[in-house]
């Protein structure tokens, strides 16, 4: 990639916005500099589209998003969902079913509707929006399970997240993409082959721009395949090491605008 690239994408959480869920007035500042100058932002994250607003409401303005961890590309400026790449029930059941036989106390949640709504077992622990309208629980296993799905979310206790995506992925693996983003104890599935950098390049395809001409942020293993089909892959500083392991530069912390910071040496802002 040259010095200035043509697109930049970045995860959200833990990196572009600071941990209060804040995103700084440098940081807005920055993006919308950027895009005013004529390069495209996107945010990619693994939130689902109705977790987008409170981003939205802190920037110039909104900026397209690749939601659920590839599985939706969604244009705010229309309110549509470009793209959306679920998993079918048939292989919803399939991927529950090994992991019951698999997982002690295992509770299950869905992303439906193109992650505009969720529904969950009873069971599931709700960390954000238990309240909101969106949200429902399930009388059965095989209501949640019989519509198509951009995610599938899986808990069963507190885990080790990194040992536990592992058991997941393996439980899965040939049928689905298991990866986690946060130290909870949450592993979020997709369709097979739907990553942060599949929806990324349908993205960017569509606009035609290269993935050579891309620069990415990220700070979690969700990130990892989008960091590495970039052109330039870089971490903020208090990425787990998964990520620090690939990425091709290191910024600063995102408590610290790690993403602004780096942007503005690159595009000669402030």
């Amino acid at each position: 990639m040259g010095e200035t690239p043509r697109l930049i994408a970045t995860d959200i959480d833990g990196t572009l916005i600071r941990d209060d869920h804040t995103v700084s007035a440098r940081t807005a500042g920055v993006l919308a500099r950027i895009t005013g100058q004529g390069t495209p932002v996107v945010l990619v994250t693994g939130r689902p589209v109705r977790w987008l607003k409170m981003v939205y409401d802190q920037l110039a303005e909104p900026l397209p998003a690749v939601c659920a961890n590839g599985a939706v590309v969604y244009d705010p400026a229309r309110d549509e969902v470009l793209r959306a790449d679920p998993l079918a029930p048939q292989h919803l059941a399939e991927v529950a079913e090994r992991l019951r036989a698999e997982v002690p106390g295992i509770a299950f949640a869905v992303e439906i509707l193109d992650s505009r709504e969720m529904r969950h077992e009873e069971r599931y622990p709700l960390r954000w929006d238990a309240d909101h309208e969106a949200i429902r629980p399930v009388r059965t296993p095989e209501e949640l399970l019989s519509v198509p799905a951009v995610k599938l979310l899986v808990r069963a206790g507190e885990q080790d997240p990194d040992v536990f995506v592992e058991l997941v992925a393996a439980a899965v693996a040939g049928l689905a993409e298991a990866t986690h983003s946060s130290n909870s104890g949450l592993v979020e599935i997709s369709a097979a082959g739907v990553t942060k950098a599949a929806g990324l390049d349908w993205y960017c395809d569509r606009l035609g721009v290269a993935a050579a001409d891309v620069l990415a942020f990220g700070d979690m293993p969700n990130d990892v395949p989008m960091l590495t089909w970039a052109g330039r892959g870089v971490a903020v500083a208090n990425a787990h090491r998964a990520v620090l392991a690939v990425a091709d530069e290191v910024t600063a912390a995102n408590s610290e605008d790690g993403v602004a910071a780096y942007l503005e040496k690159i595009f000669g802002v402030d």
